[in-house]
C-alpha cells in the first residue's frame, strides 16, 4: 500500500485531522514534494537531487512534516534524532580508529546502505561534534546521500556562540550549497492547539502526599514491583519504584548523575513510560567561569588561550541532561509525568539555556494531551 506524498499527506491532515491551513507549511510540503518524485524518478540513481533543511521555532509542524517525507520514500532512508546519529558517528569513528580519513569511510559506509537521512533537531553546541560535522558533511554529500534536516536555527545561526566557531563554518558552507533551506513560522506553536487534556504534570503541594504514588499503580496496572536499583550501563539508579513497563524516579538520580543521552535512549527502550518527581524549580543565578590554556577537543588540539566560558547556573548541568530526557521521551511517544516544586511555566524562566528550553517547554506542553500517544 502506497503511503501519500508529503503534499498529499498535508493535504489530508487539513481536510480529514482538523490541522489548521499554514502557507509556511504547504510551502514546506511542496519542497519535500519535489525531492521525494526526484527521488523517485527512474534515473534517480544518478541524480542527487537537493535536501531540505527545515527550520523555524518550536510547534510549526518541521517534525511532523519531515515525517511524512520519511514515510513516503521508496529508497533507502534512515530517520533519527541528531543527537542518536552523533552518537552512532563517535561509537564508529572509535572503531575506525587507524582507519586513513575515517570520516570519508563513514560517508562511503552510508551512502551503500541509505539514499536520504532525515534528521530531527540538528543543533551543535559542543566543540567536539562542531569538529566532525563539517568535514562528515562535505563527504556524505560528496557520497550521494541526501540530507532532510530539521532545526530551531538557520544554518547561520548554528554554534553560533561557541569557540573556534570558524571551524564550523564548512558545516554551513555544505548545508547552504546541497540543501533548499526554508524557514517555517506561521505565527503559531500548534502543540498548544486544544485537545483532550490529558494530565501529565503536576505541582507538588508541600502539606499533602505525592499523587504520583496513584498515577503509578495506574501504570503498572497490576505488575510486579521492585523499589530496588536498576543498572545503566555500569551505573546504578536508585528508583522509587519500578514495574517492567514504568519507572518513577526522583530528578537527582535521572538530571544530576552523569547520564548521557545514550542513557535516556536505554531507559526509552526499557520503559514505556516514566515517572519523574521532586523536580526543583531549575532557574538559578548565572555565574561566569573560565577555562585553561590549551583545550583538547578530541579531534587536533586547539590553542583555546584564556576566554570566558558561557555564564552556567548551579542547574544547568541537570538541565542539559532534563532537555535530553524531554527529547528522548518525545521522540519515542515514551509519556513523562512530572511532578515538579513550581508550575510548568515558571520551571526555567532565565539562563543560558532558555533558547533550547523553549523546545522542552513546547514538548511538555504536548505532553499534557492525550493527541501525544496518538500521534
Amino acid at each position: 500500500m502506497d503511503v501519500a506524498s508529503p503534499l498529499a499527506a498535508y493535504r489530508q491532515a487539513i481536510e480529514q485531522q482538523g490541522f489548521q491551513s499554514d502557507q509556511a507549511q504547504w510551502q514546506a510540503a511542496r519542497l519535500l514534494e519535489d525531492c521525494q518524485q526526484a527521488l523517485h524518478r527512474a534515473d534517480s540513481a544518478e541524480l542527487v537531487p537537493a535536501g531540505v533543511y527545515l527550520w523555524g521555532p518550536v510547534g510549526r509542524g518541521k517534525t511532523w512534516l519531515m515525517d511524512q517525507f520519511h514515510r513516503s520514500l521508496r529508497v533507502p532512508a534512515r530517520r533519527q534524532h541528531f543527537h542518536h546519529f552523533m552518537s552512532w558517528v563517535h561509537r564508529r569513528l572509535f572503531q575506525l580508529t587507524g582507519t586513513p580519513d575515517p570520516l570519508r569511510a563513514l560517508a562511503s559506509e552510508l551512502s551503500e546502505e541509505v539514499r536520504v537521512l532525515c534528521f530531527d533537531e540538528l543543533f551543535v553546541n559542543d566543540i567536539g561534534d562542531a569538529m566532525i560535522v563539517g568535514p562528515l558533511l562535505r563527504a556524505m554529500f560528496e557520497a550521494g546521500v541526501v540530507l532532510v534536516a530539521t532545526s530551531n536555527q538557520p544554518p547561520q545561526q548554528l554554534y553560533a556562540d561557541g569557540f573556534n566557531r570558524e571551524r564550523f563554518q564548512p558545516a554551513i558552507a555544505a548545508i547552504e550549497q546541497h540543501m533548499q533551506v526554508l524557514g517555517i513560522d506561521g505565527g503559531q506553536d500548534h502543540r498548544l492547539h486544544p485537545g483532550v487534556v490529558r494530565q501529565r504534570y503536576w505541582v507538588a503541594h508541600p502539606t499533602q502526599p505525592s499523587g504520583l504514588h496513584e498515577v503509578f499503580e495506574q501504570l503498572a496496572a497490576g505488575l510486579p514491583v521492585s523499589c530496588g536499583q536498576i543498572m545503566l550501563g555500569r551505573l546504578a539508579i536508585n528508583v522509587v519504584q519500578h514495574s517492567e513497563q514504568v519507572l518513577w524516579c526522583r530528578y537527582a538520580e535521572l538530571c544530576e548523575q552523569p547520564l548521557s543521552a545514550l542513557d535516556f535512549i536505554g531507559l526509552c527502550d526499557r520503559f514505556a513510560s516514566i515517572v519523574l518527581s521532586e523536580v526543583p524549580k531549575l532557574s538559578a543565578q548565572q555565574r561566569a567561569a573560565k577555562i585553561a590554556r590549551g583545550t583538547e577537543d578530541g579531534v587536533e588540539r586547539v590553542a583555546a588561550g584564556d576566554r570566558e566560558l558561557p555564564e552556567l547556573s548551579v542547574h544547568d548541568d541537570s538541565v542539559r541532561r532534563f532537555i535530553a530526557l524531554v527529547d528522548e521521551c518525545y521522540d519515542r511517544r515514551v509519556p513523562l509525568y512530572l511532578e515538579a516544586q513550581v508550575p510548568l511555566e515558571q520551571l526555567y524562566t532565565q539562563g543560558y539555556l532558555a533558547f533550547p528550553f523553549r523546545r522542552t517547554l513546547s514538548r511538555l506542553h504536548e505532553m499534557q494531551l492525550q493527541r501525544f500517544t496518538e500521534a
